[in-house]
């Protein structure tokens, strides 16, 4: 008999985290539960590590600590609470961390998890969005392993394994186009935050919700698989496809594309990432060919959606510009659910901080934190003129 592996999980009310909880109830003779985490969340954090049987659960806003407490009393769970007992979570020896925090938040704990050589699998793009190089570098240095969760990423590592880059031609990023795919310019204007949380295949968190409406999310995506995948920035494309069957492919020099097809349930990436190089079994909805019609793609527009423009520019230039985009990008993203500013306008003030703030040669994960903090004074700012 195996023994099982120990797993923390890093955001584990929302979607992923959720997701992931569903797989490890579902496997409990192959995974235990060692800490969970989350934002503010109290009575479904506790819930979760109850359920689960963890040994650490952590909240993040450190006000919350004596409620966690509270809600945890009689359980056998330690609690902790605030950035210091997220990293220490990561710090604790699980044998596989789910790094689903939403946000530039998940930078330190994430980082923390690679520095014990621990297998990540990755569900926090901007992690590598913001800090790319320094960060895959921290992972070979310590012989950490990260396994991308994000489905197209994924879908990418599955199909891609160990090929040499001169073998691959293109790496072929699949986006839905969201919710306003066929929308133009004008009625876009008027979106709702109502309208632009509602994705029409995927069921995520509201701040993703709205990067794969804006397809900021893409666009971060495309950055990530720069840094995940040995092959050239202009290799790397993107091709909007409704269904969301087709998670992405890999084209390689004699013309074969090879492509990881599925339902979109993220509970297919993430059972990957907890057994790789094993897989296990999934009670994901199997897709019927026979009835699913047609499979469609096209060129998605960067006129209607500058947010992939913006990407591949803060990509190109490099250095800071992608910790600007991020930063940027969080903060216009609240403000627009906060009913503060129109949908248009949150790429708008992404692209009016970027060429306020430029970019910079990166040197260190301090630099990372410093212009993050800078970029989010500087956002606030323009969204308060608005």
């Amino acid at each position: 008999m195996s023994l099982k592996k120990s797993v923390s999980v890093f955001g584990v009310t929302g979607s992923i985290g959720t997701s992931t909880v569903d797989i490890l109830k579902s496997h409990a003779d192959k995974y235990s539960v060692d800490a969970v985490t989350a934002h503010r969340n109290v009575e479904a954090l506790a819930q979760i590590a109850r359920d689960l049987s963890a040994k650490f659960a952590v909240i993040g806003d450190p006000d919350l600590y004596d409620e966690l407490c509270d809600a945890l009393a009689g359980s056998g769970v330690e609690a902790g609470a605030g950035e210091s007992a997220l990293i220490d979570a990561a710090q604790h020896p699980s044998d596989i961390v789910i790094a689903a925090i939403v946000g530039a938040a998940g930078l330190k704990p994430t980082l923390a998890a690679i520095r014990r050589g621990a297998r990540v699998g990755l569900a926090n793009k901007e992690t590598l969005v913001c800090a790319g190089a320094l960060m895959t570098a921290e992972v070979a240095q310590h012989g950490a392993t990260l396994i991308p969760v994000d489905s197209e990423h994924s879908a990418i590592f599955q199909v891609l394994e160990d090929r040499p880059e001169h073998q691959v031609d293109r790496i072929l990023l699949t986006a839905s186009g969201g919710p306003f795919r066929e929308w133009s310019l004008d009625n876009m204007k008027s979106v709702t935050r109502a309208q632009a949380l509602a994705h029409p295949n995927w069921d995520m968190g509201a701040k993703i919700s709205i990067d794969s409406a804006t397809m900021m999310n893409k666009g971060l995506e495309l950055i990530e698989a720069w840094h995940l995948f040995p092959v050239p920035e202009d290799k790397i494309e993107i091709v909007v496809h409704p269904q969301s069957v087709v998670h992405s492919m890999v084209e390689y020099c004699d013309g074969s594309v090879l492509a990881q097809l599925g339902s979109p349930d993220m509970r297919t990436p993430i059972a990957y990432a907890l057994a790789w190089p094993e897989r296990i079994k999934v009670d994901v909805p199997r897709l019927d060919f026979a009835t699913i019609g047609g499979l469609n793609f096209q060129q998605p527009d960067t006129e209607r959606f500058p947010a992939l423009r913006l990407a591949r520019q803060a990509l190109q230039e490099g250095g800071t510009l992608p910790t600007v985009l991020n930063g940027a990008n969080e903060v216009a993203v609240e403000a627009f659910l906060r009913d503060q500013i129109g949908f248009l306008d949150v790429a708008g003030i992404v692209e009016t901080v970027m060429n306020k703030i430029g970019s910079h040669r990166l040197t260190d994960l301090d630099q990372v934190f410093e212009t993050d903090a800078m970029v989010r004074r500087e956002t606030a700012a323009c969204i308060a003129a608005v």
